[in-house]
């Protein structure tokens, strides 16, 4: 009967539809643990921690001005040395344009990531700050962004760290623009960053 091959086809597409949502959650979650966030969303939350310098650094270093957020650690083997080579490569290729955007790398890793350990890290990327402080601090802080981070043990006593990939656009009103996720293409990343400092 016609009805009965429309409620097969209907049914076919709700189960293509639903596996294909689960690849995607598979994949984030091996990627480091992204989430699909809302844009327009603010997100964040009053801290008080340090820059790699030493120096205070609070909330307000985010107010009013758009924002390049990333949250890794400095002994992270490859998505976060890639991820902040590109980013200050972005930033480089927009000039003038995107002189206004501040990018900071938060560490999700403070226990070795000083402001010592942080100042030699972000040294090779230009336009980069580095956050650090309490640990306690930046566990709040990763919190309010809804980033994930967790400590994996490895052999021999040391271990390393799974977070979030993905680098957080914020808007002057501090709303979520977006995201640029890991390995993402270079031009569509950079246009993001235009809309950012355009807006």
């Amino acid at each position: 009967m016609p009805g009965l091959k429309i409620v097969r086809l209907v049914l076919w597409g709700l189960v293509a539809a639903a596996l294909a949502f689960g690849a995607v959650l598979f994949a984030q979650q091996r990627s480091g643990g992204d989430v699909t966030l809302l844009p327009d969303v603010t997100l964040g939350a009053p801290f008080s921690l340090v820059d790699h310098t030493g120096a205070p650094i609070t909330e307000q270093a985010f107010s009013g001005r758009p924002v390049a957020l990333f949250f890794g650690f400095t002994h992270c083997p490859e998505i976060c040395p890639t991820t902040m080579y590109e980013l200050s490569g972005w930033l480089e290729q927009l000039g003038d344009e995107g002189k206004d955007i501040a990018a900071y790398f938060v560490t999700v890793d403070p226990e070795r990531d000083t402001p010592d350990v942080l100042a030699g890290y972000i040294g090779a990327f230009p336009r980069l700050a580095g956050i650090t402080g309490d640990p306690d601090g930046i566990a709040e802080l990763a919190r309010a962004w809804k980033v994930y981070w967790k400590k994996q043990p490895l052999d021999g006593g040391d271990y390393t760290m799974d977070h979030t990939a993905s680098i957080f656009l914020v808007r002057r009103d501090g709303t979520l623009q977006g995201t640029i996720a890991y390995g993402e293409n270079p031009g569509t990343a950079l246009e993001k960053l235009r809309r950012l400092a355009a807006g």
